[in-house]
């Protein structure tokens, strides 16, 4: 198997070094990550300048771009000739990717970018800000990535998986989740700078509205490994009728 991992964390960043160790094990890899932290670029492509890469000495490649400009690169073959990947593993991203962060998550968003190859791509997080235990999250991801010839899904399903910072024995489980919800996000926070002008921060993710049984959210806290299958195929069908007769009435 050949595994293109990238992460939003850059290419520095513990988590991907953990989990690029861990797939090495089993496969053949190439990594391709921005050259600094992306959190939050979500599916951005950088379109109004030329990208510039730079290789590693751990051989890791750093590009400085977004986690999809990296994936958009590196399944290419543009630095490893002959390398087509059969998959895209993202992560291990420092912090929880639950609900409604998959909308913003360049962790996600890197992962969602190998939708068309053989394999289902997977996008990895740690519960956790500071995680300890970043070689367990990534045996996790071994795992499953070593029995995911089996595994039968939908074209262009995504994996969403987020894994409990805790030691291997502890962890109790894998579910299957839906995405929960949050709450809106808190306010902007206004700062001045040395200068006097005022900057804003952008407020951190609002807290949980949907952590039911059945949610990412629940299992997490829970100790649980969550695994939930996303869709690229945001038509909502259900309510395709509504919208066509209330076009037919108003048009």
């Amino acid at each position: 198997m050949k595994i293109l991992i990238s992460n939003d964390d850059g290419v520095y960043a513990p988590g991907l070094a953990a989990l690029a160790a861990a797939l090495a094990k089993d496969a053949e890899i190439c990594v391709v990550a921005p050259d600094r932290n992306r959190s939050g670029a979500s599916n951005s492509l950088t379109l109004d300048r030329p990208l510039e890469s730079h290789l590693h000495e751990n051989g890791f490649f750093s590009l400085n771009g977004t986690p999809t400009d990296c994936v958009h690169l590196g399944r290419s073959g543009l630095y490893v000739e002959g390398f087509e990947p059969d998959i895209v593993v993202s992560g291990i991203n420092a912090g929880a990717n639950l609900g409604d962060d998959v909308l913003y998550s360049g962790t996600v968003a890197a992962a969602t970018e190998g939708r068309t190859l053989r394999l289902p791509p997977i996008a990895v997080s740690s519960h956790s800000f500071y995680p300890e235990y970043y070689e367990v999250a990534a045996e996790v991801i071994r795992m499953l990535v070593r029995n995911l010839e089996s595994l039968v899904v939908a074209p262009r399903t995504v994996l969403n998986v987020n894994i409990p910072d805790l030691p291997m024995e502890q962890i109790r489980g894998v579910h299957v989740t839906r995405l929960g919800h949050r709450v809106a996000a808190d306010q902007p926070v206004e700062v001045l700078d040395p200068r006097g002008r005022k900057r804003y921060w952008i407020a951190g993710a609002g807290d949980a509205a949907d952590r039911e049984p059945g949610t990412d959210f629940f299992a997490v806290e829970n100790g649980f490994v969550s695994v939930t299958p996303l869709q690229i195929d945001m038509t909502h069908y259900s309510g395709m009728d509504n919208l066509a007769s209330w076009l037919e009435e108003k048009l």
